[in-house]
């Protein structure tokens, strides 16, 4: 795949019909991915999902995030493996928080994976610290957890 235009690139709501994308993406990103009913379940709660898509029609990545009184967090964020590095997390991730920001969001939480550097570098540059730690949050095998950093942003208002 050749570099991004980001000038060509298409934010839209996600809805139902997208998901056989996301769920290609969220599996080869992911080694425990979302299933298709987290998707579900989060359209349906009416949480704001979005999906960035070329001027063609391929779905490059996503996020959603869910709001809560005066804080949202965000759930979720992939970027097609084709098009990583390419400053696409960068893109989703200041979409994601211009969105916080219209709709009164004080501070954005999330977890990421303790050993995930290129997240974590990328959260840092948004403002992003850590607040907390969830020992054996995520799974990596059957008998194998991984703490969860818990980040949060309040330089979102």
């Amino acid at each position: 795949m050749t570099l991004l235009d980001f000038s060509a690139l298409l934010l839209q709501p996600m809805s139902s019909a997208d998901l056989d994308e996301v769920m290609a993406i969220e599996l080869a990103v992911y080694t425990h991915p979302w299933s298709r009913a987290n998707f579900v379940d989060a359209l349906n709660q009416g949480y704001d999902a979005w999906v960035v898509r070329t001027a063609h029609g391929q779905l490059l990545g996503y996020y959603v995030h869910m709001a809560v009184v005066d804080e949202s967090h965000l759930l979720t964020i992939a970027v097609h493996a084709q098009v990583q590095r390419q400053g696409l997390g960068r893109y989703l991730l200041t979409q994601m928080l211009q969105r916080a920001r219209a709709m009164a969001m004080t501070s954005v939480l999330l977890e990421v994976r303790a050993s995930n550097q290129r997240a974590l570098a990328l959260y840092a540059a948004f403002g992003f610290e850590q607040i907390g730690r969830r020992k054996g949050y995520y799974q990596l095998t059957p008998t194998e957890r991984e703490d969860a950093l818990v980040l949060r942003c309040q330089s979102v208002a």
